[in-house]
């Protein structure tokens, strides 16, 4: 995980590693709330396999003729897992969609129903996890030390890290694009995304991305397989400019970003948020994630702030978890808090050179973003731990938006 170098459990770690196999990590989605069976929408749940939420989407819609917006998903699920989950197709009946195990690939149907309301992203109260972590270090041991991690961590909460998901599992370049939207500097955004090979990249994608960095477009684009279909979609909006003016400008290498989908081309800026926020999770977590500091930003349950603390109720409020300390996912309107969270929060923007006005984005206000508090830590449950013949699965559940590798980090004592 970017960023988190701290542990708040003393327990020493199983090591081991995951996802071998994608199904070594599996996942599935906790909706809010199951479709009725009546309406305009079609909900259609999946299992999908080495594939990400928005590839199966965009080939729903490619294959149907429709436009993405009409598609619609309450959470990004990862592609290096099993993972189930809902999708929504909007006005559209049951029976005008194709067989989708057909046409689409590594992807099962598990159910089709209708609904009145569309789906929309973060409608789910969270994610189930199963997850094979294999050749841990004592097998004696490593059920008994991931038991009581996970006891721990039921009283303290986990720390709210964002997992590598949200920057590039392979090549985790996501936030750094984000940070150069935020600095206003759009050619090296496009750069950094399509160009800035990584050694851990097969050698097709890491041969294009070089043809890119020495300013072969042409060649870069052919070799390019299917599987980099958003940057090959940047590339040709590079490649007809160039053909048409002779040159690329800043404007072309705004309309290059623009022609990505719209999940895509926000998650940038929220990646180098999400860069930021560990670094305030990781300072906080040193001096305790699960306590009131005076000038805390305090949440609630429903992720609302709380204007009015109770010192007298405030310990027992986080004990039970119906009240939680934040952190900013930095923005051009997020406030900072007070006191000890404060100055952590400060110095890290400080650091960066930038600041709240920086997430204007004013080259692309579109992708600009306000920010928002998030909470430093978040409850899990329904944990379980079994013994396996080559090491452990664990399993638990946790809140929408929050990453199960936070968990797996405490339990291994390693970053992943």
């Amino acid at each position: 995980m970017l960023n988190a170098k701290n542990f708040i459990t003393d327990n020493k770690g199983i090591g081991g590693t995951i996802r071998n196999e994608n199904k070594d990590f599996y996942v599935e989605e906790v909706p809010l709330q199951l479709p009725t069976g009546n309406g305009p929408n079609t909900w259609i749940q999946i299992e999908k396999e080495g594939r990400t939420t928005l590839d199966v989407v965009l080939d729903m819609a490619k294959y149907l003729h429709i436009s993405r917006k009409r598609t619609g998903f309450a959470g990004m699920k990862d592609r290096s897992a099993i993972t189930r989950q809902w999708l929504c197709i909007s006005n559209i009946t049951p029976e005008e969609l194709p067989d989708f195990e057909e046409v689409l690939h590594n992807v099962k149907v598990l159910d089709i129903k209708q609904n009145q309301k569309k789906l929309r992203m973060g409608q789910l109260k969270g994610n189930k996890f199963k997850i094979h972590i294999k050749n841990t270090n004592n097998p004696v041991e490593d059920k008994d030390i991931a038991e009581d991690v996970l006891e721990s961590l039921k009283v303290t909460g986990v720390p709210n890290f964002y997992g590598f998901q949200r920057f590039g599992e392979v090549r985790s370049t996501t936030h750094l694009v984000g940070k150069c939207l935020v600095e206003g500097d759009i050619k090296k955004a496009v750069d950094t995304y399509i160009g800035n090979p990584n050694k851990n990249e097969h050698n097709q994608p890491f041969e294009a991305r070089q043809l890119y960095d020495e300013g072969k477009l042409q060649e870069s684009y052919d070799l390019m397989p299917k599987s980099m279909r958003y940057e090959k979609s940047m590339l040709k909006e590079l490649i007809l400019s160039k053909e048409k003016h002779g040159e690329i400008t800043e404007k072309d290498y705004i309309r290059a970003i623009e022609s990505l989908p719209k999940p895509l081309k926000r998650m940038f800026v929220n990646a180098y948020e999400s860069y930021l926020f560990n670094k305030v999770v990781n300072e906080r977590s040193k001096i305790g994630i699960n306590k009131y500091l005076p000038g805390d930003i305090i949440i609630n349950e429903e992720e609302r702030w709380v204007h009015e603390i109770d010192e007298d109720t405030i310990e027992d409020d986080m004990n039970k978890f119906t009240l939680n300390p934040t952190g900013p996912l930095y923005g051009s309107k997020v406030p900072y808090a007070e006191g000890k969270q404060g100055e952590i929060e400060k110095r890290i923007i400080k650091e960066e050179n930038i600041t709240k006005e920086s997430f204007k984005c004013p080259k692309t206000p579109k992708l600009g973003s306000h920010g928002i508090r998030r909470a430093l830590r978040f409850k899990i449950e329904d944990t379980s731990v079994t013994k396996t013949c080559d090491g452990i699965d664990v399993e638990f559940f946790i809140p929408r938006g929050c990453y199960a590798t936070a968990v797996l980090r405490e339990i291994m004592k390693k970053n992943i």
